[in-house]
């Protein structure tokens, strides 16, 4: 079991950025690859950006590559993500999420959640 806790959202102005982060607990987070996600009421949940359990590999949606960077420190048991650039069409609830193995862009592949954070985009 993972549990996952993310933090750093808030209204932004178009143009601003934003650094979400995401903490983990509970087995060795090392072992996890990390999602971040995000939905707008009515919506699926969209892919936004991943890494894998050691951080050499990353994937970006065209939406947020450029603008969105995806990091992590395993000492910390942390993944954040850096938000730069926005536009009013990035305002959603984001969520971080954690999964075994390499990967993965369906947010039906992820095995954990946190509780989501909300970025308003908006002058």
């Amino acid at each position: 079991q993972v549990q996952l806790v993310e933090s750093g959202g808030g209204l932004v102005q178009p143009g601003g950025s934003l650094r979400l982060s995401c903490a983990a607990s509970g087995r060795t987070f090392s072992n996890y690859a990390i999602g971040w996600f995000r939905q707008v009421p009515g919506k699926e949940r969209e892919f936004v950006a991943a890494i894998n359990w050691s951080g050499g590999s990353t994937y970006y949606p065209i939406s947020a590559k450029g603008r969105f960077t995806i990091s992590r420190d395993n000492a910390k048991d942390t993944v954040d993500l850096q938000m730069n650039s926005l536009k009013p069409e990035d305002t959603a609830v984001y969520y971080c999420a954690a999964r075994r193995g390499e990967f993965g862009y369906f947010a039906r592949s992820y095995a954990y959640w946190g509780q989501g954070t909300q970025v308003t985009v908006s002058s």
